[in-house]
């Protein structure tokens, strides 16, 4: 696939490219295909916390999975979960960063170094306030909570949660984590 321009690709593109790969993302211009297949523990856990945080959230908050997020003209990545306060359109492709509470990227070998650095920088940078990362250790899910800093535009650390996650925010939730996969 050859990119429509010299500057490369641009995020409304995607929704124009029959030929790519299912998950296909781009980032800063780039296309990025995860073409490895995908472990059963990731999948599980992906669907089994997309099914928590749908239990959880109150009105008004909508949890998805694999959808894509326009962080700007040349950068759309697609995290495992997010989480929207946009109304439901069957039509949609993507969420703009404004209706975007949370994202949270469940930790694979292929994606380990876009999901702890650069798109959590991504993420920051398009104003998102929450971020999780979802690590394996020994088969257990971990979950490292971050919250934007409004005043640095930089996501801090505000709890790392193993066995349970209970957050305040963006909405109250309370997940037993040994839950998430068998």
């Amino acid at each position: 696939m050859i990119p429509p321009r010299p500057s490369g690709w641009e995020a409304d593109d995607l929704d124009h490219l029959p030929q790519a790969p299912r998950h296909t993302e781009l980032i800063d211009g780039a296309l990025i295909f995860m073409m490895s297949p995908q472990r059963s523990w990731h999948s599980r856990l992906v669907e089994n916390l997309t099914f928590a945080l749908r239990q959880a959230a109150p009105e008004g908050f909508e949890p998805e999975r694999e959808m894509t997020v326009r962080l700007d003209k040349k950068s759309r990545p697609e995290p495992d979960i997010l989480v929207t306060t946009a109304a439901y359109d069957p039509d949609r492709t993507w969420y703009a960063p404004t209706d975007v509470a949370l994202v949270i990227e469940v930790v694979s070998d292929e994606s380990a170094d876009l999901d702890r650095s650069l798109k959590p920088f991504k993420y920051a940078q398009a104003r998102i306030p929450h971020f999780w990362r979802v690590e394996d250790e020994a088969g257990v899910p971990t979950i490292h909570i971050y919250e934007l800093d409004t005043m640095t535009g930089a996501y801090v650390a505000t709890g790392i949660h193993r066995e349970r996650l209970k957050a305040a925010v963006p909405f109250p939730t309370d997940i037993d984590l040994n839950k998430l996969v068998p």
